[in-house]
Protein backbone atom coordinates (compact mmCIF):
# COMPACT_ATOMS: atom_id res chain seq x y z
CA UNK A 1 0.00 0.00 0.00
CA UNK A 2 1.50 3.45 -1.13
CA UNK A 3 0.59 5.29 2.12
CA UNK A 4 0.61 8.74 0.46
CA UNK A 5 -2.11 7.49 -2.06
CA UNK A 6 -4.59 9.41 -0.24
CA UNK A 7 -3.51 12.36 1.00
CA UNK A 8 -4.04 16.38 1.47
CA UNK A 9 -2.48 19.57 0.22
CA UNK A 10 -2.72 22.43 1.93
CA UNK A 11 -1.39 25.47 -0.20
CA UNK A 12 -0.12 28.36 2.71
CA UNK A 13 -0.87 31.72 2.13
CA UNK A 14 1.47 32.88 4.74
CA UNK A 15 -0.92 31.93 8.23
CA UNK A 16 0.38 31.65 11.32
CA UNK A 17 -1.53 28.34 12.03
CA UNK A 18 -1.19 26.61 8.34
CA UNK A 19 1.12 23.60 9.84
CA UNK A 20 -1.87 23.13 12.61
CA UNK A 21 -3.90 22.55 9.99
CA UNK A 22 -1.64 19.83 8.61
CA UNK A 23 -1.03 18.32 12.07
CA UNK A 24 -4.90 18.06 12.98
CA UNK A 25 -5.06 16.56 9.43
CA UNK A 26 -2.44 13.86 10.43
CA UNK A 27 -4.10 13.56 14.10
CA UNK A 28 -6.70 11.78 11.59
CA UNK A 29 -4.00 9.27 10.47
CA UNK A 30 -4.47 11.20 7.05
CA UNK A 31 -1.06 12.31 5.30
CA UNK A 32 -0.78 15.80 4.70
CA UNK A 33 1.68 18.45 3.08
CA UNK A 34 1.93 22.34 2.79
CA UNK A 35 2.89 24.03 -0.46
CA UNK A 36 3.10 27.58 -1.36
CA UNK A 37 0.06 28.90 -2.61
CA UNK A 38 2.35 29.53 -5.75
CA UNK A 39 2.61 25.45 -6.35
CA UNK A 40 1.67 25.67 -10.19
CA UNK A 41 -1.27 24.21 -11.11
CA UNK A 42 0.16 20.59 -13.06
CA UNK A 43 2.81 19.84 -9.73
CA UNK A 44 -0.59 19.84 -8.05
CA UNK A 45 -2.22 17.86 -10.33
CA UNK A 46 0.49 15.31 -10.54
CA UNK A 47 0.56 15.14 -6.39
CA UNK A 48 -3.13 13.03 -6.71
CA UNK A 49 -4.43 14.98 -3.53
CA UNK A 50 -7.88 13.56 -2.37
CA UNK A 51 -8.31 16.83 -1.30
CA UNK A 52 -7.35 20.60 -1.25
CA UNK A 53 -7.18 23.51 1.38
CA UNK A 54 -6.49 27.33 0.88
CA UNK A 55 -5.03 28.49 4.36
CA UNK A 56 -5.75 31.65 5.89
CA UNK A 57 -3.12 34.57 5.49
CA UNK A 58 -2.02 38.03 6.73
CA UNK A 59 -3.34 39.89 3.28
CA UNK A 60 -6.82 41.03 1.82
CA UNK A 61 -7.43 39.91 -1.34
CA UNK A 62 -8.65 42.74 -2.88
CA UNK A 63 -5.04 44.36 -2.02
CA UNK A 64 -3.14 45.05 -5.59
CA UNK A 65 0.04 42.33 -4.31
CA UNK A 66 -2.15 39.61 -2.85
CA UNK A 67 -1.10 36.22 -3.06
CA UNK A 68 -3.53 34.21 -5.68
CA UNK A 69 -3.25 30.59 -6.35
CA UNK A 70 -3.95 29.32 -9.58
CA UNK A 71 -8.48 29.45 -10.26
CA UNK A 72 -7.68 25.80 -11.78
CA UNK A 73 -7.66 24.59 -8.22
CA UNK A 74 -11.19 24.33 -8.39
CA UNK A 75 -11.37 22.54 -11.25
CA UNK A 76 -9.06 19.74 -10.64
CA UNK A 77 -12.23 17.80 -9.63
CA UNK A 78 -11.28 17.41 -5.82
CA UNK A 79 -12.68 19.03 -2.90
CA UNK A 80 -11.56 22.65 -2.02
CA UNK A 81 -11.55 23.86 1.92
CA UNK A 82 -10.99 27.32 1.72
CA UNK A 83 -10.15 29.00 5.37
CA UNK A 84 -10.38 33.06 6.20
CA UNK A 85 -8.08 34.38 3.58
CA UNK A 86 -8.92 30.98 1.83
CA UNK A 87 -12.02 31.10 1.55
CA UNK A 88 -12.39 34.74 1.07
CA UNK A 89 -10.29 34.06 -2.88
CA UNK A 90 -12.32 31.15 -3.36
CA UNK A 91 -15.40 33.40 -3.37
CA UNK A 92 -13.61 36.07 -5.23
CA UNK A 93 -12.70 33.91 -7.86
CA UNK A 94 -15.78 33.00 -8.46
CA UNK A 95 -16.55 36.69 -8.66
CA UNK A 96 -18.28 37.41 -5.07
CA UNK A 97 -17.54 40.40 -3.71
CA UNK A 98 -14.98 40.71 0.01
CA UNK A 99 -14.77 44.23 1.34
CA UNK A 100 -13.17 45.53 4.63
CA UNK A 101 -15.96 45.15 7.49
CA UNK A 102 -17.83 47.90 9.86
CA UNK A 103 -16.89 45.58 12.57
CA UNK A 104 -13.62 42.82 12.59
CA UNK A 105 -13.96 39.71 13.92
CA UNK A 106 -11.17 38.78 16.66
CA UNK A 107 -11.01 35.90 19.21
CA UNK A 108 -13.96 33.92 19.84
CA UNK A 109 -17.35 34.21 18.27
CA UNK A 110 -20.43 32.36 18.36
CA UNK A 111 -21.42 30.02 15.00
CA UNK A 112 -25.05 29.10 13.91
CA UNK A 113 -25.69 26.55 11.72
CA UNK A 114 -27.99 27.58 9.04
CA UNK A 115 -27.60 23.65 7.65
CA UNK A 116 -26.31 20.18 8.59
CA UNK A 117 -24.51 18.10 6.91
CA UNK A 118 -21.13 18.49 4.86
CA UNK A 119 -18.95 20.15 6.76
CA UNK A 120 -21.34 20.42 9.64
CA UNK A 121 -22.67 16.62 9.35
CA UNK A 122 -23.60 16.13 13.51
CA UNK A 123 -23.23 19.41 14.42
CA UNK A 124 -27.22 20.33 15.06
CA UNK A 125 -28.99 21.54 11.84
CA UNK A 126 -30.40 24.89 11.51
CA UNK A 127 -30.14 26.44 14.86
CA UNK A 128 -27.34 24.55 16.16
CA UNK A 129 -24.66 27.17 17.80
CA UNK A 130 -21.01 26.93 18.90
CA UNK A 131 -18.02 28.76 19.63
CA UNK A 132 -15.53 29.48 17.03
CA UNK A 133 -12.26 31.22 16.64
CA UNK A 134 -12.46 34.02 13.91
CA UNK A 135 -9.63 36.44 13.16
CA UNK A 136 -10.25 39.21 9.71
CA UNK A 137 -10.75 42.60 8.94
CA UNK A 138 -12.77 41.48 6.07
CA UNK A 139 -15.27 39.75 5.26
CA UNK A 140 -17.59 38.56 1.94
CA UNK A 141 -20.31 40.78 1.11
CA UNK A 142 -21.54 39.25 -2.04
CA UNK A 143 -21.69 35.29 -2.18
CA UNK A 144 -21.52 34.12 -6.23
CA UNK A 145 -25.11 32.28 -7.37
CA UNK A 146 -23.47 29.24 -7.47
CA UNK A 147 -23.10 29.30 -3.56
CA UNK A 148 -24.85 29.06 -0.72
CA UNK A 149 -24.23 29.95 2.88
CA UNK A 150 -24.07 27.31 5.64
CA UNK A 151 -23.73 28.83 9.07
CA UNK A 152 -23.08 32.78 9.97
CA UNK A 153 -22.27 34.58 13.06
CA UNK A 154 -22.51 38.02 14.42
CA UNK A 155 -20.57 40.23 11.71
CA UNK A 156 -20.19 37.28 9.37
CA UNK A 157 -23.60 36.40 7.65
CA UNK A 158 -21.56 34.19 5.26
CA UNK A 159 -19.44 32.44 8.14
CA UNK A 160 -19.68 28.86 6.20
CA UNK A 161 -20.41 28.23 2.42
CA UNK A 162 -20.81 25.60 -0.08
CA UNK A 163 -20.91 25.45 -3.52
CA UNK A 164 -24.46 24.02 -5.05
CA UNK A 165 -22.86 21.42 -7.60
CA UNK A 166 -19.41 20.80 -6.86
CA UNK A 167 -17.06 20.08 -3.44
CA UNK A 168 -16.05 23.40 -2.68
CA UNK A 169 -16.76 24.66 0.97
CA UNK A 170 -15.20 27.51 2.63
CA UNK A 171 -15.39 28.82 6.18
CA UNK A 172 -14.11 32.22 7.51
CA UNK A 173 -13.53 30.58 11.10
CA UNK A 174 -10.58 28.68 12.01
CA UNK A 175 -11.24 24.84 11.99
CA UNK A 176 -7.22 24.07 13.28
CA UNK A 177 -7.24 26.25 16.29
CA UNK A 178 -8.31 24.65 19.53
CA UNK A 179 -10.68 27.88 20.65
CA UNK A 180 -12.78 26.49 17.99
CA UNK A 181 -14.84 23.92 19.94
CA UNK A 182 -15.78 22.07 16.80
CA UNK A 183 -12.55 22.26 14.64
CA UNK A 184 -11.61 18.41 14.65
CA UNK A 185 -15.32 17.71 13.85
CA UNK A 186 -15.70 19.77 11.00
CA UNK A 187 -11.92 18.78 9.95
CA UNK A 188 -12.82 15.53 9.95
CA UNK A 189 -16.06 16.19 8.21
CA UNK A 190 -13.89 18.04 5.56
CA UNK A 191 -11.13 14.63 5.62
CA UNK A 192 -13.46 11.76 5.86
CA UNK A 193 -16.87 13.10 4.58
CA UNK A 194 -16.48 14.89 1.65
CA UNK A 195 -12.61 14.19 0.51
CA UNK A 196 -13.70 10.15 1.07
CA UNK A 197 -10.67 9.83 2.92
CA UNK A 198 -9.31 6.39 4.85
CA UNK A 199 -7.56 6.80 8.23
CA UNK A 200 -4.42 4.66 6.98
CA UNK A 201 -1.36 6.90 8.06
CA UNK A 202 0.23 5.29 10.67
CA UNK A 203 3.92 5.34 11.84
CA UNK A 204 4.03 1.18 11.44
CA UNK A 205 2.32 2.02 7.53
CA UNK A 206 5.52 4.48 7.64
CA UNK A 207 7.85 2.13 7.92
CA UNK A 208 7.12 -0.57 5.73
CA UNK A 209 7.01 2.07 3.00
CA UNK A 210 9.77 4.17 4.16
CA UNK A 211 12.25 0.97 4.62
CA UNK A 212 10.72 -0.66 0.89
CA UNK A 213 12.16 3.11 -0.32
CA UNK A 214 15.53 2.66 1.22
CA UNK A 215 16.12 -0.61 0.01
CA UNK A 216 14.91 0.12 -3.18
CA UNK A 217 17.16 3.26 -3.54
CA UNK A 218 20.21 2.35 -2.36
CA UNK A 219 20.68 -1.26 -3.33
CA UNK A 220 23.64 -2.66 -2.10
CA UNK A 221 25.39 1.14 -1.57
CA UNK A 222 26.96 1.96 1.55
CA UNK A 223 24.80 4.83 3.53
CA UNK A 224 27.15 7.32 5.79
CA UNK A 225 24.08 8.71 8.84
CA UNK A 226 24.76 11.76 10.74
CA UNK A 227 24.32 10.14 14.52
CA UNK A 228 24.28 13.27 16.85
CA UNK A 229 22.53 11.04 19.82
CA UNK A 230 18.83 13.49 19.56
CA UNK A 231 16.37 11.69 18.68
CA UNK A 232 16.16 12.62 15.33
CA UNK A 233 19.57 11.42 14.11
CA UNK A 234 18.49 8.26 16.59
CA UNK A 235 15.22 7.24 14.91
CA UNK A 236 16.84 8.11 11.41
CA UNK A 237 19.90 5.82 12.02
CA UNK A 238 17.45 2.91 13.36
CA UNK A 239 14.97 2.99 10.33
CA UNK A 240 17.78 3.25 7.66
CA UNK A 241 19.78 0.05 10.15
CA UNK A 242 15.99 -1.65 9.91
CA UNK A 243 16.22 -1.30 6.08
CA UNK A 244 19.56 -2.43 4.95
CA UNK A 245 21.49 -3.52 8.20
CA UNK A 246 25.76 -3.03 7.90
CA UNK A 247 25.20 -0.76 4.67
CA UNK A 248 25.06 1.54 7.33
CA UNK A 249 27.53 3.32 9.03
CA UNK A 250 26.71 5.92 11.51
CA UNK A 251 29.44 9.24 12.06
CA UNK A 252 28.95 10.96 15.48
CA UNK A 253 31.24 14.31 15.29
CA UNK A 254 31.86 16.16 18.32
CA UNK A 255 32.20 19.79 16.86
CA UNK A 256 33.46 21.61 19.99
CA UNK A 257 30.08 22.90 21.08
CA UNK A 258 28.34 19.61 22.69
CA UNK A 259 27.25 19.76 26.44
CA UNK A 260 29.51 18.95 29.07
CA UNK A 261 30.71 15.38 28.57
CA UNK A 262 27.60 14.62 25.86
CA UNK A 263 29.76 13.04 23.43
CA UNK A 264 31.48 10.48 25.41
CA UNK A 265 27.73 9.32 26.76
CA UNK A 266 26.48 9.13 23.09
CA UNK A 267 29.14 6.50 21.94
CA UNK A 268 28.55 4.86 25.23
CA UNK A 269 25.08 4.50 24.80
CA UNK A 270 24.93 3.57 21.06
CA UNK A 271 28.11 0.77 21.89
CA UNK A 272 25.96 -0.80 24.51
CA UNK A 273 22.62 -0.46 23.78
CA UNK A 274 22.75 -1.09 19.82
CA UNK A 275 24.29 -2.93 16.87
CA UNK A 276 25.15 -0.02 14.71
CA UNK A 277 29.12 0.38 13.18
CA UNK A 278 30.11 4.01 14.62
CA UNK A 279 32.91 6.30 14.12
CA UNK A 280 33.47 8.89 16.84
CA UNK A 281 35.50 11.96 15.14
CA UNK A 282 36.65 15.25 17.37
CA UNK A 283 36.48 18.09 15.40
CA UNK A 284 36.78 20.62 18.12
CA UNK A 285 39.94 22.35 16.86
CA UNK A 286 38.53 22.67 13.09
CA UNK A 287 34.83 24.07 14.14
CA UNK A 288 36.50 26.59 16.65
CA UNK A 289 39.01 27.69 14.30
CA UNK A 290 36.22 27.78 11.70
CA UNK A 291 33.70 29.74 13.83
CA UNK A 292 36.67 32.34 15.22
CA UNK A 293 35.94 36.33 15.06
CA UNK A 294 32.13 35.11 13.40
CA UNK A 295 29.19 36.83 15.35
CA UNK A 296 26.67 36.68 12.59
CA UNK A 297 24.12 33.77 13.37
CA UNK A 298 23.33 32.97 9.82
CA UNK A 299 27.07 32.89 8.88
CA UNK A 300 27.81 30.39 12.61
CA UNK A 301 25.14 27.90 11.01
CA UNK A 302 26.03 27.46 7.53
CA UNK A 303 29.99 26.96 8.72
CA UNK A 304 28.89 24.60 10.69
CA UNK A 305 26.75 23.23 8.28
CA UNK A 306 29.63 23.33 6.01
CA UNK A 307 31.96 21.73 8.27
CA UNK A 308 29.46 18.68 9.23
CA UNK A 309 29.28 18.26 5.35
CA UNK A 310 33.31 18.31 4.58
CA UNK A 311 34.21 15.84 7.71
CA UNK A 312 31.52 13.56 6.51
CA UNK A 313 32.41 13.53 2.93
CA UNK A 314 36.29 13.17 4.23
CA UNK A 315 35.01 9.58 6.50
CA UNK A 316 32.83 8.62 2.99
CA UNK A 317 36.33 8.54 1.19
CA UNK A 318 37.98 6.52 4.33
CA UNK A 319 35.02 3.94 4.43
CA UNK A 320 34.95 3.37 0.36
CA UNK A 321 32.62 3.82 -2.19
CA UNK A 322 29.62 5.73 0.00
CA UNK A 323 27.37 7.32 -1.83
CA UNK A 324 24.50 8.27 0.46
CA UNK A 325 24.53 10.69 3.62
CA UNK A 326 21.59 10.24 5.75
CA UNK A 327 20.38 13.04 8.26
CA UNK A 328 17.44 13.83 10.80
CA UNK A 329 16.05 16.56 8.76
CA UNK A 330 12.10 17.24 9.81
CA UNK A 331 9.42 18.68 8.37
CA UNK A 332 9.40 21.75 10.25
CA UNK A 333 13.01 22.54 9.48
CA UNK A 334 11.80 21.96 5.95
CA UNK A 335 8.99 24.64 6.14
CA UNK A 336 11.31 27.23 7.83
CA UNK A 337 13.95 27.55 5.45
CA UNK A 338 11.53 27.90 2.91
CA UNK A 339 10.72 31.69 2.00
CA UNK A 340 7.15 33.45 1.43
CA UNK A 341 6.68 35.46 -0.84
CA UNK A 342 9.92 35.78 -1.68
CA UNK A 343 10.87 36.84 1.89
CA UNK A 344 13.95 35.50 3.36
CA UNK A 345 12.96 31.98 5.76
CA UNK A 346 12.90 32.34 9.52
CA UNK A 347 16.58 30.88 9.55
CA UNK A 348 18.90 28.36 7.85
CA UNK A 349 18.46 24.91 9.64
CA UNK A 350 22.03 23.05 9.38
CA UNK A 351 20.87 20.60 7.74
CA UNK A 352 18.79 22.41 4.98
CA UNK A 353 19.67 25.88 4.39
CA UNK A 354 23.73 25.03 5.23
CA UNK A 355 24.42 22.67 2.58
CA UNK A 356 26.34 23.53 0.38
CA UNK A 357 24.93 23.85 -3.60
CA UNK A 358 27.27 20.59 -4.97
CA UNK A 359 27.36 17.71 -3.20
CA UNK A 360 29.61 14.28 -3.14
CA UNK A 361 26.88 12.38 -1.49
CA UNK A 362 23.20 11.98 -2.24
CA UNK A 363 20.93 12.55 0.94
CA UNK A 364 18.56 10.45 2.03
CA UNK A 365 16.51 12.09 4.56
CA UNK A 366 13.30 9.30 5.81
CA UNK A 367 12.19 11.86 8.46
CA UNK A 368 11.65 14.97 6.39
CA UNK A 369 7.66 14.88 6.05
CA UNK A 370 7.26 14.41 10.06
CA UNK A 371 7.04 16.46 13.19
CA UNK A 372 9.09 15.96 16.12
CA UNK A 373 5.93 13.93 17.95
CA UNK A 374 5.59 11.88 15.11
CA UNK A 375 9.74 11.11 15.18
CA UNK A 376 9.41 10.00 18.96
CA UNK A 377 6.29 8.00 18.04
CA UNK A 378 8.10 6.49 15.12
CA UNK A 379 11.37 5.82 17.49
CA UNK A 380 8.99 3.74 20.03
CA UNK A 381 7.80 2.05 17.15
CA UNK A 382 11.16 0.90 16.10
CA UNK A 383 12.05 -0.43 19.47
CA UNK A 384 13.86 2.49 20.87
CA UNK A 385 14.47 2.66 24.61
CA UNK A 386 12.31 5.60 26.06
CA UNK A 387 15.79 7.28 27.15
CA UNK A 388 16.99 8.12 23.65
CA UNK A 389 13.17 9.30 22.47
CA UNK A 390 12.76 11.43 24.86
CA UNK A 391 15.63 13.96 24.99
CA UNK A 392 14.51 17.35 24.97
CA UNK A 393 16.09 18.58 21.64
CA UNK A 394 19.02 19.73 21.30
CA UNK A 395 20.28 21.94 17.83
CA UNK A 396 22.51 20.61 15.54
CA UNK A 397 25.23 23.63 15.82
CA UNK A 398 25.17 23.35 19.12
CA UNK A 399 25.67 25.43 22.00
CA UNK A 400 27.38 27.42 18.94
CA UNK A 401 24.11 29.13 18.63
CA UNK A 402 23.12 29.77 22.42
CA UNK A 403 26.46 31.89 22.53
CA UNK A 404 25.01 35.16 21.53
CA UNK A 405 28.10 36.78 19.72
CA UNK A 406 31.83 35.11 19.03
CA UNK A 407 31.80 31.80 20.50
CA UNK A 408 35.35 31.36 22.26
CA UNK A 409 36.37 28.17 24.67
CA UNK A 410 36.49 30.43 27.84
CA UNK A 411 32.70 31.36 26.92
CA UNK A 412 32.12 28.02 26.11
CA UNK A 413 33.24 26.84 29.57
CA UNK A 414 30.62 29.25 30.82
CA UNK A 415 27.77 28.36 29.09
CA UNK A 416 28.51 24.66 29.33
CA UNK A 417 28.82 24.80 33.28
CA UNK A 418 25.43 26.69 33.56
CA UNK A 419 23.76 24.23 31.14
CA UNK A 420 24.43 21.14 33.34
CA UNK A 421 22.89 23.16 36.30
CA UNK A 422 19.48 23.86 34.09
CA UNK A 423 19.08 20.16 33.02
CA UNK A 424 20.22 18.63 36.38
CA UNK A 425 17.50 21.41 38.44
CA UNK A 426 15.04 20.36 35.82
CA UNK A 427 15.18 16.85 36.78
CA UNK A 428 15.46 16.94 40.11
CA UNK A 429 12.20 19.05 40.11
CA UNK A 430 10.67 16.57 38.02
CA UNK A 431 10.17 19.14 34.91
CA UNK A 432 12.42 17.83 32.44
CA UNK A 433 9.69 15.81 30.82
CA UNK A 434 6.73 18.29 31.29
CA UNK A 435 8.63 20.88 28.96
CA UNK A 436 9.93 20.74 25.22
CA UNK A 437 13.38 22.38 25.92
CA UNK A 438 14.82 23.94 28.51
CA UNK A 439 18.38 25.34 28.33
CA UNK A 440 21.17 28.17 29.16
CA UNK A 441 22.18 31.21 26.61
CA UNK A 442 25.45 33.25 27.29
CA UNK A 443 24.42 36.61 26.41
CA UNK A 444 27.25 39.17 24.65
CA UNK A 445 26.57 41.02 27.23
CA UNK A 446 28.74 42.56 31.00
CA UNK A 447 26.40 43.87 33.87
CA UNK A 448 27.79 45.20 37.45
CA UNK A 449 27.20 43.13 40.32
CA UNK A 450 28.21 42.93 43.89
CA UNK A 451 30.15 39.46 45.43
CA UNK A 452 31.86 39.49 49.03
CA UNK A 453 31.19 43.50 48.77
CA UNK A 454 33.25 43.91 45.77
CA UNK A 455 32.09 45.30 42.60
CA UNK A 456 32.07 42.61 39.86
CA UNK A 457 31.31 43.08 35.92
CA UNK A 458 30.74 40.15 34.17
CA UNK A 459 28.42 37.93 32.05
CA UNK A 460 24.55 37.28 32.17
CA UNK A 461 23.18 34.23 31.72
CA UNK A 462 19.51 33.94 29.81
CA UNK A 463 17.50 31.00 31.27
CA UNK A 464 14.99 29.80 28.14
CA UNK A 465 11.91 27.06 28.87
CA UNK A 466 8.96 26.57 26.57
CA UNK A 467 6.26 24.33 26.10
CA UNK A 468 5.51 22.98 22.18
CA UNK A 469 4.45 20.04 21.09
CA UNK A 470 6.39 20.11 17.46
CA UNK A 471 8.06 23.60 17.31
CA UNK A 472 6.17 25.46 15.20
CA UNK A 473 4.59 26.93 18.17
CA UNK A 474 6.02 27.57 21.53
CA UNK A 475 4.63 29.29 24.68
CA UNK A 476 7.44 30.44 27.36
CA UNK A 477 6.99 27.82 30.45
CA UNK A 478 5.49 29.07 33.80
CA UNK A 479 7.90 27.48 36.06
CA UNK A 480 7.47 27.93 39.80
CA UNK A 481 9.60 30.54 41.18
CA UNK A 482 11.49 28.34 43.40
CA UNK A 483 12.78 26.29 40.34
CA UNK A 484 14.01 29.39 38.94
CA UNK A 485 15.29 30.61 41.91
CA UNK A 486 17.34 27.80 42.63
CA UNK A 487 18.79 27.32 38.93
CA UNK A 488 20.11 31.59 39.58
CA UNK A 489 21.39 30.94 42.59
CA UNK A 490 23.34 27.67 41.63
CA UNK A 491 24.61 29.02 38.78
CA UNK A 492 25.85 32.90 40.16
CA UNK A 493 27.63 30.73 42.68
CA UNK A 494 29.09 28.11 40.91
CA UNK A 495 29.80 29.38 37.10
CA UNK A 496 32.24 31.83 37.63
CA UNK A 497 32.53 34.81 35.37
CA UNK A 498 28.37 35.33 35.51
CA UNK A 499 26.37 37.89 38.27
CA UNK A 500 23.36 37.35 36.95
CA UNK A 501 20.41 35.44 35.57
CA UNK A 502 17.24 36.56 33.21
CA UNK A 503 14.03 34.39 32.54
CA UNK A 504 13.15 34.31 28.86
CA UNK A 505 9.59 34.96 28.70
CA UNK A 506 8.70 35.18 25.02
CA UNK A 507 6.38 32.94 22.97
CA UNK A 508 6.85 31.65 19.51
CA UNK A 509 5.81 33.75 17.62
CA UNK A 510 7.21 36.22 17.43
CA UNK A 511 10.36 34.90 18.77
CA UNK A 512 11.63 31.67 18.40
CA UNK A 513 13.23 28.84 20.56
CA UNK A 514 16.74 29.35 20.22
CA UNK A 515 18.04 32.90 20.44
CA UNK A 516 20.27 32.55 16.98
Amino acid sequence: MDIHSEKIIILDFGSQTTQLIARRIREQKVYSEIHPFSLPLERLRAMKPSGVILSGGPCSVYDRDAPHSDPGVFALGVPVLGICYGAQLMLQQYGGAVEKAEKREFGKAELRVAEEGGLFAGLGGEGGRHQVWMSHGDRVERIPEAFVATATSDNSPYAALRHRQLPLVAVQFHPEVAHTLIGTEVLRNFIFGICGCRPEWTMHSFIEQNVAEIRNRVGDGKVICALSGGVDSSVTAAIIHKAIGDQLTCIHVNNGLMRSGESDAIIKFFKETSHLSLIDVDATDFFLTELDGVTDPEVKRKRIGLGFIKIFEEEARRIGEVKYLAQGTLYPDVIESVSFRGEAPIKSHHNVGGLPEVMKLELIEPLRELFKDEVRELGLELGLPEEAIYRQPFPGPGLGIRIMGEVTRERLRILRQADVIVLEEMRRAGWYRKVWQSFAVLLPIQTVGVMGDGRTYEHVIALRCVDSRDAMTADWTRLPYEILGEISSRIINEVRGVNRVVYDISSKPPATIEWE
